[in-house]
């Protein structure tokens, strides 16, 4: 929701052929890269909805934030070298599994395919030996 939802919430707060939408969503995009997620949402609040469909969408963009706003501490999450964006996970989905999991031809039930997911990640992760060593004493 957050990289979507800006440019229609700018629009709400400053009309829809404003420079000034534009300048509200980066500031909010900015105070959320900063982990001032009470920032953006004060400023949602201050919005004045030109319409019930704007209504509708500031209210649920409120609510999100409230929801989320633990998981949306990019700064402190970055400060600890994690990534924030799900261009990563995607990658590591695209690797793990499908290029298992996705060739031409292939079928697979669920449980099959958890089972060589969880067989790739202990490959993929260093982990091949640790595991073999567990299956064999277990």
């Amino acid at each position: 929701m957050p990289g979507n939802i800006w440019p229609s919430l700018g629009k709400a707060a400053c009309g829809p052929h404003s420079i000034e939408a534009r300048q509200w969503s980066d500031s909010r995009s900015d105070e959320l890269d900063a982990s001032d997620v009470e920032a953006v949402i004060d400023s949602m609040k201050q919005i004045e909805p030109r319409d019930d469909h704007a209504r509708d969408e500031i209210r649920k963009a409120m609510d999100y934030f409230e929801k989320n706003k633990e998981r949306m501490r990019y700064a402190s999450f970055r400060s600890q070298g994690f990534f924030v964006g799900s261009g990563v996970m995607e990658a590591g989905c695209k690797t793990i599994a499908g290029q298992r999991l996705k060739p031409s031809g292939m079928r697979w039930t669920v449980s099959d395919a958890n089972k060589i997911i969880a067989l790739r990640c202990c490959q993929l992760s260093g982990r091949w030996e640790e595991f073999r060593e567990e299956r064999s004493a277990g």
